[in-house]
């Protein structure tokens, strides 16, 4: 379908998909084996991702800028490279907002959550695997509909989890910043989705 110059481009939104699945599986691991003692290495070793995935991305648009051709229009790369790199930082808000509300331990909704997100990152990776044969590709929709699901699972857990915390906590402090958690979390699921919409819309206008 394409070039072996035009798949650079298709590996290389392929490798800033991997800093999501890299930060979010981080992010997990953080939360399930939480230590406030060592939370301040951990955002820090969250931020070394983020830095890369920024490297990454800015690499891609130095190469876009000096070609005249690309496999699909370059507002589509530019606008997808944007979206995946989002993904990345919306993992990371949560670590640092985690940190800066100086929270002392986490909620079982939040584990729960984490590993939503997780798996959205995959999926996503996965769709991108597939992005460069769409038109032969038997799976890519399928990765598609299960980022869609995931979202869809990630608000039913954003309201599951608000609830839990307004029945079981009085300090206004800690609803607050659990609030404030969830609702980065969330954002982080929705990042996926528009990254997985902007892949069908792409799809659609190139069939």
């Amino acid at each position: 379908m394409f070039t072996k110059k035009d798949n650079n481009y298709f590996e290389m939104l392929i490798h800033l998909s991997h800093y999501c699945c890299e930060t979010a599986k981080d992010l997990e691991n953080i939360l399930n084996n939480f230590d406030v003692n060592t939370l301040e290495e951990a955002k820090k070793h969250i931020h070394s991702i983020e830095h890369a995935a920024d490297l990454a991305k800015h690499k891609l648009m130095r190469k876009l800028v000096k070609e005249f051709i690309t496999p699909i229009e370059r507002e589509d790369i530019i606008k997808l490279t944007e979206e995946i790199d989002d993904v990345t930082d919306s993992v990371e808000d949560i670590i640092l907002r985690i940190h800066m509300f100086n929270i002392q331990s986490i909620r079982p909704d939040a584990l729960e959550f984490a590993a939503i997100i997780t798996r959205c990152c995959y999926a996503l990776e996965q769709a991108l695997k597939e992005f460069p044969h769409f038109r032969k590709s038997k799976t890519i929709h399928q990765h598609i509909v299960e980022i869609n699901r995931l979202e869809e699972e990630g608000d039913r857990m954003y309201s599951k989890a608000v609830r839990n915390l307004y029945k079981s906590s009085n300090n206004p402090i800690e609803i607050l910043s659990w609030t404030d958690v969830f609702h980065h979390m969330e954002l982080a699921c929705d990042a996926c989705e528009h990254a997985a919409d902007t892949i069908e819309s792409v799809m659609m206008k190139n069939n």
